[in-house]
């Protein structure tokens, strides 16, 4: 019984609903309990996605479930589990590492493979497979790469295609700071920045962040469209950045599902299963 578990930041769940629609393989979906997931469930529940809710202790071990099917048949189940990390670990590259690792041998038990949605993040992931194999870790580890095998930069490479692509944008916006928005990241702006430990008063904390973009040169926030409306009101979530700041906005059209798919679908041979071709191609 093959099971490819997905380690991803939360930012990324969108994707993720978009492989889970789209994959006619997939027998079983289950999502591992915690705070992160309260937004991911609600989407899998508007698109119809069946799944399972467990804690990491409820779900069975793979070696468990395997040495059960052996005694009656070969199990051809394929089940995809998903756990979601929180936004905020991006603030100290060193401490995401930490719990990215930490969490890949808790879900190891678990998994015939693990594909890690995160790219680089400060530089901190660029071993991350390397250093399972040479642990001799029981089941692979793969993280997201363009089709040029080079490890993403961050949600923002992946979402765009991979890094020629993403170097192509930020020179685009090279003359200005700019923050760049996909449909999750204008919702979780305030988690990613922090903002309510930058002041507990809430109006202050934006006049403190409305001077330091003064200082660094911010002035605009790019929309990225993705092709994804699992998040809803992204228009408006831009629109009430920009007003909250005085920024312009800017739009691109640029994201795309190419590495998630890539990525998922190499994992998917790796571990066994038949590449097959997303539906809604």
């Amino acid at each position: 019984m093959p099971i490819m578990s997905i380690l991803s930041c939360k930012i990324m769940q969108d994707e993720i609903v978009w492989i889970l629609e789209n994959d006619s393989a997939i027998d079983e979906v289950i999502v591992v309990e915690n705070e992160n997931i309260r937004e991911f469930k609600g989407k899998l529940k508007k698109v119809n996605i069946q799944h399972k809710i467990l804690p990491i202790e409820n779900i069975p071990l793979l070696s468990d479930i395997n040495n059960k099917h052996e005694k009656k048949s070969k199990c051809e189940k394929y089940t995809v589990l998903v756990y979601l990390m929180e936004l905020g670990l991006h603030k100290n590259p060193k401490d995401l590492k930490n719990k990215v690792y930490e969490n890949i041998d808790t879900l190891a038990p678990f998994s015939s493979g693990i594909l890690v949605f995160y790219g680089l993040c400060g530089n901190v992931l660029g071993d991350i497979e390397t250093d399972f194999e040479r642990n001799s870790f029981p089941c692979p580890v793969r993280i997201l790469k363009d089709r040029k095998n080079r490890i993403v930069d961050d949600c923002i490479g992946a979402t765009v295609g991979g890094m020629d692509n993403y170097l192509r944008l930020l020179k685009s916006v090279g003359d200005a700071g700019t923050y760049l928005f996909t449909p999750m990241y204008s919702k979780g702006w305030r988690e990613f920045i922090e903002l309510d430990k930058l002041h507990k008063d809430p109006d202050k904390a934006l006049k403190m962040m409305k001077k330091t973009h003064e200082m660094i040169g911010y002035k605009r926030v790019a929309k990225i469209n993705t092709g994804l409306e699992y998040t809803e009101n992204f228009d408006d979530a831009i629109r009430e950045f920009a007003e909250l700041f005085d920024f312009e906005i800017l739009e691109f059209n640029n994201g795309n599902q190419e590495i998630f798919e890539d990525c998922y679908g190499k994992m998917k041979v790796e571990i066994g299963i038949m590449k097959m071709e997303i539906k809604n191609k």
